[in-house]
């Protein structure tokens, strides 16, 4: 059976804020995933925990970190700037305390979010793929796909993880969106699915399957980008 380190870091983003952020590494690990949080959960959360530790069981190991915002006890998200200074220094981590894996980075909504543009706009080095835990297409009733306009300038392979009822990504805006981004982008959905990735019962599936679902098919799929 595959051991676990788990260990709690201190990460220096810009010259005057320090971010919590926590290492989950099986032995037996093939890669592993710079993941962010939402906007409005951190790293702790519940779901960033759960995923953290199936992933590990399928041999991808994660580096959770916390946005400026979060750590000081804000309600209000980073401005962009400073939100993508916080995905550089985490992914800088990453590579010194695992840089022998495979990295693919992003993460839950505003923080995949932010880790796309932040390779859009050249500010990450090593990073191999980019997963999406929900992509925030647009707000809730105000449907658009500004949001995804940089994905343009990303020359990674990526990995969209999507519920059908999420309020935050119309399917019918990002499945013509992700076609045209190329062969390189694959959408997994999850059926009756919402932002949080939670589905009614009638499905028969329970939010233990679906988050089995989310992490067999991300480490089935970094492997295939590692090849």
């Amino acid at each position: 059976m595959s051991q676990v380190e788990t260990r709690d870091l201190r990460i220096t983003v810009g010259e005057t804020a320090s971010v919590s952020a926590r290492l989950v590494r099986p032995s037996d690990a093939f890669a592993i995933y710079v993941l962010a949080h939402g906007a409005g959960a951190g790293m702790r959360h519940p779901f960033m925990e759960d995923i953290a530790n199936r992933l590990s069981q399928r041999g991808v190991a994660t580096l959770r970190y916390q946005f400026p915002y979060m750590e000081a006890g804000k309600p209000r998200p980073d401005p962009p700037a400073r939100a993508m200074a916080a995905v550089k220094a985490a992914a800088a981590t990453a590579h010194e305390v695992a840089g022998d894996l495979f990295a693919v980075a992003g993460g839950k909504s505003f923080g995949g979010r932010m880790t796309s543009t932040a390779v859009a706009e050249h500010e990450l080095v090593g990073i191999g793929g980019l997963v999406f835990l929900g992509f925030p297409l647009h707000a809730p009733k105000r449907q658009g796909t500004e949001r995804a306009d940089h994905l343009r300038d990303v020359l990674l392979p990526m990995l969209f993880l999507q519920g059908t009822r999420d309020a935050l990504a119309d399917l019918t805006l990002l499945r013509p969106l992700i076609k045209q981004l190329g062969h390189s982008t694959t959408l997994h959905v999850i059926e009756e699915g919402d932002h949080s990735f939670k589905v009614p019962k009638r499905t028969g599936r329970t939010m233990d399957d679906v988050m089995d679902d989310l992490a067999q098919t991300t480490a089935e799929w970094i492997m295939s980008v590692k090849r």
